[in-house]
This record gives structure tokens, C-alpha cells and sequence, in this order.
């Protein structure tokens, strides 16, 4: 049933997509898989998008199914992890930019793995970030991003950050299809995720 849910995440098929995981579910199956396997999906739906093969529309109902399956696993995750937290991270897409596939990724795997995660969204300004950074107090934050436009954006926070006073107590992490380690030069940020799984390595290797 694992790889039948990949394929109706992949095929857009987003009623079966929900009953598959529903059933899992309902037999005990693992919640920490199902997660892996939507990001799997996840990434296959991606890689169309960049092979221009799926375009924007697909990229929004893949985030949906996403969203709702998380709603019906996310319950079964919190008795798993809420003993012990294995520390904090802050994620958003920068200003200017709405794409959020890869920053849920991301978000979903960090919990599967004890992260207190905290989510502000999608084209956040530079001020939210020190605003969440301040009442949170994440050791990590990731900047999400998948446009040329956010570019600039991810500069400007990693400097609003800065300027807080708030740069040296934590890492900044940079991540989308556009990002290298010359755009985390540009911006200021200690690193570039390669992919969702760089990605947790590298905060779990910081906290």
C-alpha cells in the first residue's frame, strides 16, 4: 500500500491519495513511513515540475495532499516525540516568493525526527522572521526559497537578523531548486541544503 500512495500523490490523485493513508492508518502502519513515503512522492513531483512535465497547478494540488495527509498522521507523530525535543527550528518562505512544497518536506521530516518545528509560511518579510525568532528562540532557522527573487530576500533577513542582535545565537540554513553555495555566500547563511535530507543532517549536526 506504501508504494500504491506514491503512485496517487504522484499521478494527482488526491481522494485515493487520502484513503490510502486513512487505511494505513487505521492498520497501524508506521506513521514516521507514511511521512517519508509522501516525501518521496514529493520529490518525484518536483522533479516533473523541473522536467516541465507538471507546472504550476499540479505543484499546488501535490501541496494540498500533502497538507491534508499531514493532518491525518501529524496526531499519531505527537505521543512519539513529545517526551523529548531534539531542538528548535524556525522555517519560512522568504518575501516575495509562494512556493512551499520543499520547506513542508522539510518541516514534516524535522518532526518526524524530534525537531520542534515552527512553520510562519509563505512570503514572509525579514521582520516576521526576527519577530518568531525572538518569541521562539530556534537554534536553527531554514529560508525557503525557489524563485530568483528570493535571492534578495534571503539576504535581507539573514541581515534583519543580524542587525537584531540575534545572528550569533543561532545557524541559518538556505534551501530550493535555485540555491548554491554562491547564493548562501551572497546572502550571509551558514549553509545550502542540497535537498530535504541535507537539510535535516546538516540541523541535526548543528544541535
Amino acid at each position: 500500500m506504501f508504494d500504491e500512495l506514491v503512485d496517487a500523490m504522484t499521478q494527482m490523485r488526491d481522494a485515493e491519495a487520502l484513503e490510502i493513508t486513512q487505511t494505513l492508518l487505521d492498520g497501524n502502519a508506521d506513521p514516521v513511513r507514511i511521512l517519508n513515503v509522501c516525501s518521496e512522492a514529493m520529490e518525484a513531483v518536483g522533479k516533473k515540475f523541473e522536467a516541465g512535465v507538471y507546472f504550476l497547478p499540479e505543484l499546488m494540488m501535490a501541496g494540498e495532499m500533502l497538507k491534508q495527509i499531514s493532518e491525518k498522521v501529524k496526531p499519531m507523530l505527537k505521543g512519539q516525540s513529545e517526551k523529548k525535543t531534539a531542538g528548535k527550528v524556525l522555517i519560512g518562505t522568504v518575501r516575495g516568493d509562494i512556493h512551499d512544497i520543499g520547506k513542508d518536506i522539510v518541516s514534516f521530516l524535522l518532526e518526524v525526527n524530534g525537531f520542534d518545528v515552527r512553520d510562519i509560511g509563505i512570503d514572509v518579510a525579514p521582520d516576521k522572521f526576527v519577530e518568531e525568532i525572538k518569541s521562539f528562540k530556534p537554534q536553527v532557522v531554514g529560508l525557503s526559497g525557489l524563485l530568483t527573487l528570493a535571492y534578495d530576500s534571503m539576504k535581507d533577513t539573514v541581515q534583519a537578523i543580524t542587525e537584531a542582535g540575534l545572528r550569533d545565537s543561532l545557524k541559518i540554513i538556505i534551501g530550493g531548486g535555485q540555491m548554491s553555495d554562491k547564493i548562501r555566500e551572497f546572502t550571509g547563511a551558514d549553509a545550502c541544503a542540497k535537498d530535504a535530507i541535507d537539510g535535516i543532517n546538516l540541523v541535526k549536526e548543528w544541535i
